[in-house]
């Protein structure tokens, strides 16, 4: 029988430190691992012309150079300081320091052994301070900051650690006791580290929030797009449902019309009037679903091209001054394509208040073959009024509406500094070409629609 005992936290802390020293330290220590390009979009890299920046992204590669050359000037130093004895002595001292420095560029972790390994050899060759002689003192403080910078902090507290270890072993080696340079090392190499370590954090921080920053917008804009259908579909049920009213009510009064109907047409009107109540019922249900707690429904009928007149009347009291044209034959739409141009013309002109404070704007409405055209497009801001910051949801919403539609639309700033909008709705229209341009009895009809709406 097997029981199974739990841990203590301290062996749980240290069975924790010991694996994240054989994961940063041993395992794969010798992988390859090309140092990668600086990036270039910085704010300040950006100002650089392009050959210019292409250059500059080999930073890290040059810096990681200059260290090896001065690894290699204080190993000569050092080599003429105390006598160079051999050729031996001459590639202990100066070129294995500087091969450890080169190494950081391809293999990071491999270099820091090597160089920690390198160090008794190089001082015993040089016959100078110990343990760190003067090319292993800047070679191995190179390769802790480079590791420390490819890696992450955690490594970098391991490399400390054990090279202050490392380092105050030799000194009490042999009982050999010479001026000893491994405190002067661990404060130098202390600092560098930290400095290192801060800016890799706040590196680190900034790419998080970046990240967070990022999922948000995608979380704003995917919320906002449910809002705008929601919205579509609460003004699109009150359409709806007219036009199935419409039908129950017909369906209910069409056995009247006629004389003596025989039951077979009598039961088929009852049908269609069953039928149309029932979808009436399902709609009810269907909006109250997608209706928010705090909706109130309108109290007027939803608006067509018909009220255009008085949305631009609106908007000039509110200091916006705008022209409308019309062009083509003005046919009756049905009822849906109205409201959602009434709805994409009314966003537009709000974006032009909101963005464009003291502009022009210009309402263009085109009746053509196969569809509607609409096109809103203003100037830039004038006067000391400042814009007011948008996130870009009216866009959202016309969108949205344009694309229910099975239409297309652009929405993109201008040479002159404005914003200009158009879209496109595919609708075959029923017009009355009896007048020219049919614009007296399509103007008559849509202000029969607005007597009636008001009625209702």
């Amino acid at each position: 029988m097997t029981e199974t005992k739990s841990r203590s936290p301290e062996f749980r802390l240290a069975a924790g430190a010991l694996g994240g020293l054989r994961q940063d330290l041993f395992r794969n220590a010798f992988e390859y691992r090309p140092l990668e390009r600086m990036r270039t979009d910085g704010p300040l890299l950006r100002q650089l012309p392009e050959r210019m920046r292409e250059r500059a992204a080999w930073t890290p590669h040059a810096l990681v150079g200059v260290a090896a050359l001065l690894t290699s000037f204080m190993g000569l130093v050092s080599a003429d300081s105390y006598g160079l004895r051999s050729v031996v002595d001459l590639v202990l001292i100066v070129l294995l320091p500087v091969g450890s420095v080169l190494m950081t560029l391809v293999r990071p972790v491999g270099a820091f052994w090597i160089s920690l390994a390198l160090t008794p050899f190089v001082a015993v060759a040089s016959g100078s301070s110990w343990p760190w002689a003067p090319s292993t003192f800047v070679s191995h403080l190179t390769v802790l900051v480079v590791v420390a910078a490819r890696t992450r902090p955690r490594t970098a507290a391991w490399m400390w650690g054990l090279t202050v270890v490392f380092g105050a072993v030799l000194e009490n080696f042999g009982g050999w006791r010479p001026t000893s340079t491994t405190a002067v090392f661990a404060m130098a190499s202390a600092f560098a580290l930290l400095v290192v370590a801060v800016v890799q954090i706040r590196r680190d921080a900034e790419r998080e929030v970046t990240v967070q920053r990022t999922v948000t917008a995608v979380e704003r804009d995917r919320r906002t797009l449910l809002e705008e259908r929601t919205t579509i579909a609460r003004e699109l049920h009150d359409v709806v449902a007219h036009h199935m009213s419409v039908v129950a009510i017909q369906a209910e009064a069409a056995p009247y019309r006629v004389e003596n109907p025989p039951p077979e047409l009598e039961q088929a009107f009852v049908t269609i009037r069953e039928n149309a109540v029932a979808a009436l019922t399902e709609l009810r249900r269907v909006l109250g679903v997608v209706r928010a707690e705090d909706y109130q429904a309108p109290d007027a009928p939803q608006p067509t091209l018909a009220q255009l007149d008085g949305l631009l009347a609106n908007v000039r009291e509110a200091g916006l001054e705008t022209e409308k044209t019309v062009t083509g034959a003005i046919c009756e739409l049905p009822q849906g394509v109205e409201l959602s141009a009434y709805r994409i013309i009314q966003e537009a002109l709000s974006n032009t208040l909101r963005h464009a404070p003291g502009a022009t704007a210009k309402v263009e409405i085109g009746y053509v073959l196969g569809g509607l055209g609409l096109r809103v497009v203003n100037g830039p801001p004038t006067g000391p009024v400042k814009p007011s910051p948008g996130a870009g949801h009216g866009i959202t919403g016309m969108r949205e509406r344009v694309a229910m539609l099975n239409g297309d639309m652009t929405a993109a700033a201008t040479e002159e500094g404005g914003y200009e909008i158009t879209a496109f709705i595919p609708v075959q229209p029923t017009c009355d070409t009896d007048e020219p341009n049919g614009t007296h009895k399509s103007n008559e009809s849509h202000k029969a629609q607005a007597e009636l709406g008001e009625k209702a």
